[in-house]
């Protein structure tokens, strides 16, 4: 059965009270896919629907769910039975479900924890959020130095049900520093007797527990890894990040990039959980910002009042230009953020690059210069053709420096680049697209500003 087929046949046993239909369907859905099931679901009957489940499917099924989802499941569950969850979920899903939690909740479940599982979850909650320590597991294979072949395979026999991946054992020297890698099918290959020492790969790309978790999706991705190892400021082993942990990194800094991309502050929640209050304010400051800023569109306009009265066929051009520069920059602006963030460009790429858009935009500026041109001529003859078409290009060339340069400036600021928003470049662009429209068409059409 399909997923929309079970989730239907789910809904009528439930409404039914069918509960053995009820577990033959839990048992076949995917727990993504029963996590997208009870989104809807209030967080009793959530709870009712995981109980059916064997307990490492509960947990699996329990990790899917919103981090706001899991502390409202979490609070109507028992102490015992959210101590059975912690130990069958992943070291790195525990220490966020642990942080979730309230004080009073956090020390329940530590006391009827065993020492060392309590140990490794205190340790890895205690990681400030948005560092890789945050996002790193526990869960990981380890053997020591020197060891040949056939030890190192009962080592990995006996430690890799607890473990999140095994494609990659870590070799540790006795201060539990990482000297270095081999695979499991490096392994299974190898004879017996080989030592690790003649097998391993000891340049092997590692990640500092403090580094901002965005750095380690980037070296999974640029070195196409698996797992990335984390070390201390000691050099020493403490966790692993894994591909799919990456993968979500990488979606929510995307998310990220992409609100500020639109001038919409970071949401707490989830988009569709958003409380009306928390969408007012994370969109709010910037409206406001850009009220002011387009308040100089709307002077400039004033300035050249006189302009406007001796042409009012200038007017019918006015948004057509201004909103082609804010496009242009846009355009500049949103490959110039992309690049920035997969460091495919740096800072000092600045130079080469300007050069190229101006050789782009000047491209892009001639090809609208020439369609608009037609238009101005149709509506005021050879002169506003002229004025149009020169200040087409003009605005196009000046909007798409603006968009390649701003991020530029915010990186060097230490800002966020994403910053330099589709509506900031826009503003921005407006205000200098007015004042160099009316200053060509007050300069060619020979009108006095006195």
């Amino acid at each position: 059965m399909t997923y929309p087929e079970l989730a239907s046949a789910l809904h009528d046993a439930i409404s039914k009270d069918d509960t053995l239909i009820i577990e033959q369907l839990i048992a076949e859905l995917q727990p993504a896919d029963l996590a997208e099931f009870v989104v809807h679901e209030t967080p009793e009957d959530t709870l009712k629907l995981l109980t059916h489940l064997p307990l490492d499917q509960r947990a699996d099924a329990f990790a899917y769910l919103e981090p706001d989802r899991q502390s409202e499941i979490a609070e109507q569950m028992t102490e015992v039975g959210l101590t059975q969850l912690f130990t069958c979920m992943n070291s790195d899903e525990r220490a966020d479900l642990f942080n979730l939690l309230s004080e009073d909740r956090q020390q329940a479940v530590l006391r009827r924890l065993a020492k060392e599982e309590r140990e490794d979850l205190r340790r890895l909650a205690s990681y400030e959020e948005g560092t890789t320590g945050a996002v790193m597991t526990s869960d990981y294979v380890t053997v020591p130095v020197g060891v040949n072949v056939t030890k190192a395979l009962e080592i990995v026999r006996q430690t890799a049900p607890n473990a999140e991946t095994i494609y990659q054992i870590y070799i540790l020297d006795q201060q539990q520093k990482l000297v270095g890698t081999v695979s499991l099918r490096q392994l299974i290959l190898a004879k017996p007797g080989a030592s690790l020492d003649q097998l391993m790969t000891s340049e092997v790309v590692s990640i500092n527990v403090h580094e901002v978790q965005e750095e380690a999706a980037r070296k999974i991705s640029r070195y196409d890894i698996l797992a990335l190892p984390v070390l201390d400021d000691e050099e020493r082993l403490v966790g692993i990040v894994t591909y799919d942990d990456a993968m979500d990194v990488a979606e929510q800094e995307a998310t990220e990039d992409i609100h500020k991309g639109a001038s919409v502050g970071p949401l707490e929640e989830s988009f569709g959980k958003a409380k009306i209050f928390s969408l007012y304010r994370r969109r709010i400051n910037w409206l406001i910002l850009l009220i002011f800023a387009n308040i100089l569109s709307g002077a400039g306009i004033a300035f050249y009042e006189k302009t406007i009265e001796s042409y009012v066929v200038l007017v019918f051009f006015l948004p057509l230009l201004v909103a082609s520069g804010g496009n242009a920059g846009s355009q500049a602006s949103t490959l110039m953020i992309r690049g920035l963030a997969t460091g495919d460009v740096g800072a000092r790429d600045w130079g080469k690059l300007l050069g190229r858009e101006l050789l782009v935009s000047l491209s892009l500026g001639l090809t609208m210069a020439v369609t608009i041109a037609g238009i101005g001529w149709w509506r005021g003859g050879l002169e506003i053709a002229q004025v149009v078409a020169y200040s087409m290009l003009a605005i196009v060339i000046v909007g798409s420096m603006i968009g390649m340069s701003l991020p530029f400036v915010l990186d060097k600021l230490g800002w966020d680049p994403a910053t330099a928003s589709a509506p900031l470049v826009t503003s921005i662009a407006d205000i200098i697209g007015v004042l160099i429209y009316f200053s060509i068409a007050t300069s060619l059409l020979n009108i006095s500003m006195g």
